[in-house]
């Protein structure tokens, strides 16, 4: 059975895309357009498919633009502003969100691109909190996941730090129950007191993990991806997105424009 209906995400917008540099320089990623509206316009309007109410931006570098959007979409889409986001990692983003979160949560980040049963598999995952995986994408810097019996263990960029029971790679949406967000949330506020960079998923996810089951589910053959780099932006460009777009209209039982 699925857990109690879910209508509230977050989305990690903070970052400053330094790798992106010459393509979001005066707006941030999620601003990317691959389609008619930018990435995070797409991810929201599957968010709200999929029966979510509520979508917080966690902002920083070039805030004005998810301001402006939070204004067209107002009633859906909030906004709450993280001032060190040049000083900080995406733990410390999703911190600053503690005044207004309230329940369970999506949590997403801005830079992604796929396919809408990403969401309602996760939506419909048993466990209160999960984290969804992948098949391999080759994509290039992809998190590795390691399971043991169905639950997260460890994460890492290097393949050969984890042991034997590697599943997936991490997508980047979460479903997070109230008492994980502060678990996460202490977690955090420890490791601040040495530096503000410390990232929520191979720091703290994996470290709240050690004290409460964190679920891995997996979609061996989910199409996307996320967009860091030039390199990723030329594949979400040329061969993510039209065939999330095509999986879309085929669910729909309509041709692919």
């Amino acid at each position: 059975m699925p857990t109690a209906s879910i209508t509230s995400a977050v989305i990690l917008a903070a970052g400053r895309g330094t790798r992106l540099a010459g393509h979001v320089d005066d707006r941030p990623k999620g601003f990317l357009k691959l389609g008619e509206l930018p990435i995070i316009e797409e991810s929201i309007d599957r968010l709200a498919m999929a029966g979510i109410r509520d979508v917080l931006i966690v902002t920083g570098h070039c805030a004005g633009h998810y301001e402006e959007l939070a204004r067209r979409r107002a009633g859906l889409v909030r906004t709450v502003h993280n001032p060190r986001f040049a000083d900080s990692g995406s733990m410390y983003s999703l911190y600053c969100a503690r005044g207004v979160i309230g329940g369970a949560f999506l949590l997403l980040e801005s830079d992604l691109v796929y396919e809408p049963r990403a969401l309602t598999q996760l939506l419909d995952h048993a466990a209160p909190d999960a984290i969804l995986l992948s098949g391999p994408t080759g994509a290039g810097d992809e998190v590795y996941v390691e399971v043991r019996d169905g639950w997260l263990q460890d994460m890492s960029k290097r393949r050969d730090a984890l042991g034997p029971g590697v599943v997936g790679e991490l997508v980047g949406i979460s479903k997070i129950s109230a008492e994980l967000y502060v678990r996460m949330c202490g977690i955090a506020e420890r490791a601040f007191a040495t530096s503000l960079k410390y990232d929520y998923e191979t720091d703290c996810l994996v470290a709240a993990g050690r004290e409460q089951g964190i679920a891995c589910p997996v979609i061996a053959d989910l199409v996307w991806g996320e967009i860091d780099d030039p390199a990723h932006l030329a594949r979400a460009r040329e061969t993510i997105y039209p065939e999330v777009r095509r999986r879309m209209a085929a669910a729909a039982g309509r041709p692919a424009l």
